[in-house]
Parts: C-alpha cells; sequence; structure tokens
C-alpha cells in the first residue's frame, strides 16, 4: 500500500480524485518549510508544489519512492539525489497553454492602452472635467504591427505566438542568450531583443537563465518596449527592473512572478513608487490559475502517481 502525503493542498482549487490504487492518502492544507520532513517520514509518494526537497531531506526518508510535483517547475526539488536514489519525480505539463498565454496577452492589452492611467484619470474626475467626449491623456497603442519577442519557445510561448498572431503581431522566437549558431526559424537574442516592441519570457529558471534580463539587457532594449514576465521570477535582475522602470528606460512591464514568493523580504519591485506607477502591473502568480487549468493539472496529477504505482512513470523529469 502507497503512503501519499500532499503537503500543499490549499495551493489547488480544484477536485482531486483519489488514486485508483491501494493506498493511505494524507494532506495538509499548507506546509511550513520546517515541517516538512516531519510530515514525509513513511511516506511513499509526496505530493508537493513549492516547498523544498533537498538532498539532505531526501537521505533521511529512506520510504520515498516518488516525488510528484503538482506543478511544471521543479526546481524546488533536488533532481540530481533523487535520481542517485532511484526515486522518480513528475510534473505537469500542458495543463497552462490557453491561461498563461491569455494573461500574458492581458498584460500587453492592458499596458499598451493604458488602462490602468485612464482607470486612475476617471477616478480623479478628469473626464467629467474634460470640454469633450473624451481626453487624451496617456498615449494608446495598438498590438496589430507591433513586434514581440519570444524568449523561451515551449508550448507557452508557442501559445502566446499564436494568440499574438492574431491581433496581428510581428513574432520572433529568439535564440539562446549567448549561443554560438542561431537555428532555423528563431532571431539572434541581442537582435529580438534589439528590435521588440514587447518581450515576453517562458522559459524555466536554471543557472543559465538567471538574471538572464538585467540591466545590460533593458539597456538594449527600445525605450519604447515592454517587459511580460509570465515564467519565473529569477529570470530578471528585479533591482535592475526597478531602476529602469523609475528612470524610465522602458516603457512598461507585467509581472505574475517574483524571485521569492509569497515576497516578504523587501523586494525593490514592491516599493511604494513602483507599485503606483501605471505602466507597472504585478499580479501575484495567478497566471496558470484559471479553474480549468486548475482542475487539468490536478487530473494529471493523480494520472502521474497511478502511472507511477502501475511502474509506467510519466511526465519524468528524475
Amino acid at each position: 500500500m502507497e503512503r501519499i502525503v500532499y503537503l500543499e493542498r490549499e495551493s489547488i482549487i480544484a477536485d482531486i480524485r483519489r488514486p485508483a490504487c491501494a493506498h493511505d492518502w494524507v494532506e495538509h492544507a499548507r506546509t511550513p518549510q520546517a515541517e516538512v520532513e516531519a510530515r514525509l517520514a513513511g511516506a511513499t509518494i509526496a505530493v508537493v508544489n513549492k516547498v523544498q526537497i533537498d538532498a539532505g531531506m531526501i537521505s533521511r526518508l529512506p520510504a520515498l519512492k516518488m516525488v510528484a510535483v503538482a506543478a511544471t517547475g521543479t526546481n524546488n526539488v533536488d533532481l540530481e539525489a533523487c535520481r542517485l536514489r532511484g526515486i522518480v519525480v513528475s510534473n505537469i505539463r500542458g495543463y497552462a497553454v490557453h491561461t498563461v498565454p491569455e494573461h500574458a496577452i492581458a498584460l500587453m492589452l492592458a499596458l499598451s492602452r493604458n488602462l490602468v492611467a485612464y482607470r486612475e484619470s476617471v477616478q480623479a474626475g478628469r473626464w467629467q472635467q474634460s470640454d469633450q467626449f473624451c481626453f487624451f491623456d496617456h498615449p494608446i497603442r495598438d498590438l496589430a504591427g507591433a513586434t514581440l519577442a519570444i524568449i523561451g519557445s515551449g508550448a507557452l510561448g508557442d501559445g502566446v505566438a499564436r494568440l499574438a498572431e492574431a491581433f496581428g503581431m510581428r513574432v520572433l522566437k529568439a535564440e539562446r542568450k549567448g549561443a554560438a549558431n542561431c537555428r532555423g526559424g528563431y532571431t539572434p537574442f541581442a537582435e529580438a531583443l534589439a528590435t521588440a516592441d514587447v518581450v515576453s519570457l517562458h522559459c524555466p529558471l536554471s543557472a543559465d537563465t538567471q538574471n538572464l534580463i538585467g540591466a545590460t539587457e533593458l539597456q538594449a532594449m527600445k525605450r519604447s518596449a515592454l517587459l511580460i514576465n509570465t515564467s519565473r521570477g529569477g529570470l530578471v535582475d528585479e533591482a535592475a527592473l526597478a531602476e529602469a522602470l523609475k528612470a524610465g528606460r522602458i516603457a512598461g512591464a507585467g509581472f505574475d512572478v517574483l524571485t521569492k514568493e509569497p515576497p516578504t523580504d523587501g523586494n525593490p519591485l514592491l516599493a511604494p513608487e513602483l507599485l503606483t506607477l501605471p505602466n507597472f502591473l504585478l499580479t501575484p502568480h495567478v497566471a496558470w490559475a484559471s479553474r480549468p487549468a486548475m482542475q487539468a493539472l490536478a487530473d494529471q496529477l493523480i494520472d502521474n502517481i497511478e502511472a507511477f504505482v502501475r511502474g509506467e512513470p510519466q511526465n519524468r523529469v528524475a
């Protein structure tokens, strides 16, 4: 019988069916990091989202056979330690192919059309005081005809590309930063960055992509460009972005992620002078969280566990 321990049940709003195998199911609404190891004692299958599973912990959990990650990103799990122990790690794939691209496009639209600035102007009485039927306090741009550079060409980047093309945008797929050669159908990283009216990030966080966009890259972008990040907070040097926004180095940014979540350590993007800017939109890591997407995630999570118990692991990352 499998002992399945779900450490962060409240991270998903969905119906989760029980696996079709003999099992003992234990779930916790949330788990402080300090309590992870104690709660996994005796577990054969751990279900996690963001809590850290490190090598030391793995060495002290002899019963553990599988880590089922209830998300796509797996940088919170020591994959090499799991490989050495023969522990299967499976993640979730493809569930957010509609919700994340829609959120990215929504951020582009809100920033391009200055929706926040106009809402604030109406609240301040500007429309009521206008001498004509409208007022033009803030510039409005169309997505149609604009150039979008997508960094990260997986399912989510491809989803954004499809929606962007439907709006009439010209889409560039950026080659990896520092790549010696440029693949067919891709644009060199530096060229994509310098050409784009909008840059949208859709790559995983790794040692190679940490601070992928820093002060140098922000300086290389057009002053009229927008930066969108619905992927991982660590892809961008947040202090450099804060300075670029305050200095008008780029036209705006729309973010759904931060380096540390929840952001309890004085993140520079949470400074009051940033949060009151109409050209900076920050949402609390909810691009993935439409109800249909969360249900698809929950269903795939149990599929992964059932496949492992059958001896046919799927969606393996280790």
